[in-house]
C-alpha cells in the first residue's frame, strides 16, 4: 500500500507540473497586435499583424497598400476580420489602429537617366556618360517596383538615332521570387552637353564683362561647337557684338578690351635709337594692345600710325640705320699695302 501511495503521489506531481507548464505556454502564446508592420507582397496575412497567430498565420485577410505607401487599419475592423477566422482573445495593447507599409524598390528618374547615359556612352558620336543629358518623352518622377526586384537594370533593346538624339531603350530587372524579369521601356532624347559660360543679362557691343554677368551652365555641344570659352577667361573681356541674356558665349564673341577708343585723346611716344619724345594725339581708330591704329599728331596735324602699348598710349618706333648695298658700292675700297722694299745688294 505504501508503494502504491508513493507512485500515485509521483503521478499527481507530474500531472500538476504538466498543467502548470501548459498554463505558462498558453500565457506566452497569447496572440497580440503589432503596432506597425511592413509587408512585401500584395496581401496582408494574419501572421503579419498578429503575433503568436498559430495555424491561422498564413490566412490572407486584407489587400496590402500600394507599393511604397503606408496605410492605417482600425483595430475594430481588424478584430472583426480575425473573429471570422476564429482568432479570438487577441491582446490589442490599447491600439486604435495598425500601420501597414508595403515595401518596394524605388527607381528615381535620376537613376534611370544615369543608366540610359551609360548605355549610350560613346555610341554614335556621343561622349562620356557624365556629359550626356537625358530627357524623357513623358514626365518621369519615380517608379515603384516589388521589393523582390533586387537585380541590376540590364538593357536588352537599344535604339538610338544620332540625327535627332531620340532613343528607345528596354531594360529588364530580375525578380527573386517569380524569376520572371520585369521589363521597363523608356523613350526620349539624349544629347551631349558641355559646360559653357552664359550671360545673365543683355550686353551691348564693346561692353566689358564683369563677374556677375557670367554663370556656368551645361548646354548641348551642338549649340556651342568647339569654339567654347570658360567663365574665367570671359570675365574682363570685351563684347564684339550685342548679345542677349541667356546666350552661351563663344570665343569669337569676345576680345581683349580696347585700350584706345576712336576720337580719344592719347599720348604719342616716339622712339628711335638714342631718342625718346612724347606728344599728344587723337585716335582715329579703336584698338587693343598690339593693334596698329591711326593717330593725328595734334602739333603737326599729320596722321601717323602707331602700336597700342597701354591705356591711352600709342608708340611709334623709328627703325635704326641700316647699311645698304648702295652705301657699300659708294664706299672707297681700302688702299693696297705698299710693296716691301729690298735692300740693294
Amino acid at each position: 500500500m505504501l508503494r502504491s501511495f508513493v507512485i500515485a503521489a509521483a503521478l499527481l506531481a507530474a500531472m500538476s507540473g504538466a498543467v502548470l507548464a501548459q498554463s505558462d505556454q498558453d500565457t506566452l502564446a497569447q496572440p497580440s497586435l503589432r503596432a506597425s508592420v511592413t509587408v512585401s507582397s500584395d496581401i496582408v496575412r494574419i501572421g503579419d499583424i498578429v503575433e503568436n497567430a498559430g495555424s491561422a498565420a498564413q490566412i490572407a485577410i486584407f489587400r496590402a497598400p500600394d507599393l511604397g505607401t503606408t496605410g492605417s487599419l482600425p483595430v475594430a475592423q481588424l478584430l472583426t476580420a480575425l473573429r471570422t477566422h476564429q482568432v479570438i482573445g487577441v491582446d490589442t495593447r490599447d491600439l486604435r489602429e495598425v500601420s501597414i507599409t508595403r515595401s518596394s524598390r524605388t527607381l528615381v528618374s535620376k537613376e534611370i537617366e544615369q543608366q540610359i547615359a551609360r548605355v549610350l556612352e560613346r555610341r554614335n558620336g556621343l561622349g562620356d556618360a557624365a556629359n550626356i543629358s537625358v530627357t524623357f518623352e513623358r514626365d518621369l518622377r519615380e517608379l515603384q517596383l516589388d521589393a523582390a526586384h533586387t537585380g541590376d537594370m540590364r538593357a536588352t533593346i537599344v535604339r538610338f538615332d544620332p540625327r535627332n538624339g531620340r532613343f528607345d531603350i528596354t531594360f529588364e530587372i530580375p525578380n527573386d521570387v517569380t524569376y520572371n524579369p520585369t521589363k521597363l521601356r523608356f523613350i526620349g532624347t539624349a544629347v551631349e552637353t558641355i559646360e559653357a559660360a552664359v550671360l545673365t543679362r543683355a550686353v551691348e557691343r564693346n561692353e566689358i564683362l564683369r563677374s556677375s554677368d557670367v554663370v556656368v551652365e551645361r548646354r548641348p555641344r551642338s549649340e556651342i561647337g568647339n569654339d567654347v570659352i570658360n567663365r574665367d577667361r570671359s570675365v574682363g573681356m570685351q563684347a564684339r557684338k550685342q548679345m542677349r541674356a541667356g546666350q552661351a558665349l563663344k570665343a569669337a564673341d569676345l576680345g581683349k578690351p580696347d585700350l584706345v577708343s576712336r576720337d580719344q585723346g592719347v599720348m604719342l611716344i616716339y622712339e628711335a635709337p638714342g631718342l625718346y619724345l612724347t606728344g599728344r594725339g587723337k585716335a582715329l581708330d579703336s584698338g587693343t594692345e598690339g593693334d596698329i591704329v591711326n593717330i593725328v599728331n595734334l602739333q603737326s596735324k599729320r596722321t601717323v600710325q602707331g602700336v597700342v602699348t597701354g591705356p591711352g598710349q600709342v608708340t611709334i618706333t623709328a627703325p635704326g640705320p641700316r647699311l645698304t648695298t648702295a652705301a657699300l658700292s659708294n664706299s672707297e675700297p681700302p688702299a693696297a699695302p705698299a710693296p716691301e722694299s729690298r735692300k740693294a745688294e
